[in-house]
């Protein structure tokens, strides 16, 4: 099964630090058709962080809506190192 560690932040932040293996697709990309993940099956793992868990909320129920049936909402990057690092 496919996986994919997505940063909804802005570059900027993305840059300063980011979960290992992660890609940076913010939340207005997401909501413009996350071009990136379209590659991806639609049952792919896809583990969602920014900050505070808000950006990432709001991502993890874009993607649901496109179709994505394996969402997983991650609060901030030590909540993903945590359970994926």
């Amino acid at each position: 099964m496919s996986r994919a560690i997505v940063d909804v932040r802005e570059p900027f932040e993305f840059s300063m630090g980011h979960a290992r293996g992660a890609i940076n697709i913010p939340v207005s990309k997401l909501m413009n058709g996350a071009k990136k993940l379209q590659k991806l099956p639609k049952n792919a793992e896809i583990i969602l962080y920014c900050n505070s868990g808000s950006r990432s909320g709001v991502s993890a129920s874009v993607l649901r809506n496109m179709g994505y049936t394996n969402v997983i909402h991650c609060i901030n990057r030590a909540h993903v190192d945590s359970l994926y690092g």
